[in-house]
């Protein structure tokens, strides 16, 4: 890891009546537009569903480095979350974020220790550490021979 602090830059962009274009050095440029809810066209990521999906991804990214270091042996990691949005003293904001994680393991034996480092990764997570809204890890160890 490069020593911190890290900085993280991202242009947005667009017209009147355009969709928003998102870039980053290195990086390929998305679209988004507002999602369904807020009058948008429901088939672009949203900035809504892109801080959800940022949840996701930081879950998965934490897992993969906890249990690397861990050394446990895990063959996949499927991780579904919801977001929920409401008014809180009458502003909008994301209040909680339901993660489900499922994760296959090939052995029995890894099975405990793979529930504790899943929750390892829940507190892990830098971007849920960075958001007002509750996270809660409902979690599932799956033994496959893949």
């Amino acid at each position: 890891m490069h020593p911190l602090p890290h900085t993280y830059s991202v242009a947005a962009s667009a017209g009147t009546e355009t969709n928003v274009s998102l870039a980053a050095k290195g990086v390929t440029t998305i679209t988004s537009a507002g999602p369904v809810e807020f009058g948008g066209p429901g088939d672009l990521w949203s900035p809504e569903a892109l801080l959800v999906a940022a949840v996701a991804d930081c879950f998965i990214l934490s897992f993969r480095a906890i249990a690397r270091a861990a050394k446990l042996d895990w063959l996949d990691l499927e991780c579904h979350v919801d977001g929920l949005l409401d008014r809180v003293d009458g502003t909008l904001q994301f209040t909680v974020f339901n993660v489900r994680a499922t994760l296959s393991i090939a052995s029995e034996e890894n099975r405990e220790k793979a529930d504790k480092l899943l929750h390892k990764a829940e507190h892990s997570c830098l971007i849920t550490n960075s958001l007002i809204g509750e996270s809660h890890l409902e979690t599932e160890v799956r033994i496959s021979s893949q």
